[in-house]
C-alpha cells in the first residue's frame, strides 16, 4: 500500500511536552493522534470528519503495517534516536531497565512483559503506548535518572507507580520525595465509568482520612446505578503523595473528550495508540 502525501515529518507542534522545572538533560513527549500516515480509523479526527494522518504507533492494533512503522520512524527522528524500549504491556506492575530492553530486541527476542522501565544511561529511550491509560513519566530534578509507567487502573492499583518511582530514585542515588512526575493524557472522570470492583481494589487496605481521600476519586454514576465515574488522574496523584512523591503536574488531558488530539480505546474500539516517551542526553 502506498503511504498517503503528507507533512514528511512529525513536528514539537504535534506532541505534548510536561511543563515541569527539572533539568534540561531530561526530555520528555507524548504523542497525539496527529502528525503521521495512518489512515480512518486510525487517522486524523477535525470538524467531525476522518482524515489521513494518523499517528498510529500501536502494531497490533489493526493498521497498515508499513503505516506503523513509518510512524515509528517519524518519532524516532523526532527523538533524535535509532530505538526505543518498547514493552509488552500486561496492565502489571513490573519495572524493568530500559537497556535490558533494548539488549533483547537488538537479539531478536519478544518484547519484555513489563509495563514501565527505567534508565539512567543518556540516549536510552523509555516509552510505554496508550489509548486511555495514564502514562506517568519520572525524573529526579538534576536528571540522573529517568522512568515511564504505563497506569491503566489495574497497574496503578498494583503500585506501578510507586514500583516505578523507587527504581528512579534508586537509579538517581536519592530519595523519592525528591521526584518530579508527569501525569500524561487519559481518560478523564467525565468518561471513565467502573463498577465496585474497581473502586474496592483502590480502597482495599486503606484507612483513616486516606481512605476518605480515595474513596472521593470514586463519584456514583448518576444515570447508571451502581456504577462509578472514576478520576485516574486524581488516584495517581495520591499513589504518589503517599510516597513522598508532590512534585506532579500534568492530569488535565482527557482521551475519551478530546477526539481531535487522541485516541481512546473505550470511545472508538478500533483505534491507535499513542506514545509516552522520556530519556536523559548531556545537554
Amino acid at each position: 500500500m502506498t503511504l498517503p502525501a503528507l507533512s514528511p515529518e512529525l513536528s514539537l507542534n504535534d506532541v505534548l511536552r510536561p511543563e515541569w522545572s527539572v533539568s534540561p538533560r531530561v526530555h520528555a513527549l507524548v504523542t497525539t493522534r496527529n502528525g503521521g500516515v495512518s489512515l480512518p480509523p486510525f487517522g486524523t479526527w477535525r470538524d467531525g470528519v476522518d482524515g489521513p494522518g494518523g499517528l498510529n504507533l500501536g502494531r497490533k492494533s489493526g493498521d497498515e503495517p508499513e503505516h506503523v512503522e513509518a510512524n515509528r520512524a517519524r518519532l524516532m527522528k523526532l527523538t533524535a534516536h535509532d530505538e526505543a524500549a518498547w514493552l509488552s504491556q500486561v496492565h502489571g506492575a513490573t519495572v524493568v531497565n530500559a537497556d535490558d530492553v533494548l539488549a533483547a530486541a537488538r537479539r531478536g527476542e519478544p518484547l519484555l512483559p513489563a509495563d514501565a522501565s527505567v534508565t539512567d544511561r543518556t540516549g536510552t529511550v523509555c516509552v510505554v503506548m496508550i489509548a486511555d491509560c495514564m502514562p506517568v513519566l519520572l525524573c529526579d530534578p538534576q536528571g540522573r535518572a529517568v522512568g515511564a509507567a504505563h497506569a491503566g487502573w489495574r497497574g496503578l492499583a498494583s503500585g506501578v507507580v510507586e514500583n516505578t518511582a523507587q527504581r528512579v530514585a534508586s537509579l538517581a542515588g536519592t530519595d523519592m520525595s525528591v521526584l518530579h512526575a508527569y501525569l500524561g493524557p487519559c481518560i478523564g472522570p467525565q468518561a471513565f465509568e467502573v463498577g465496585p470492583d474497581v473502586r474496592d481494589a483502590f480502597m482495599k487496605g486503606v484507612g483513616g482520612a486516606q481512605r476518605d481521600e480515595v474513596a472521593s476519586a470514586f463519584v456514583e454514576h448518576p444515570q447508571n446505578a451502581g456504577k462509578y465515574l472514576a478520576d485516574l488522574a486524581q488516584l495517581a496523584r495520591l499513589r504518589l503523595a503517599q510516597i513522598g512523591v508532590t512534585n506532579v503536574v500534568g492530569g488535565d488531558h482527557c482521551t475519551f473528550t478530546e477526539r481531535e488530539r487522541f485516541y481512546s480505546y473505550r470511545r472508538d474500539r478500533e483505534t491507535g495508540r499513542m506514545a509516552a516517551l522520556i530519556w536523559l542526553e548531556d545537554h
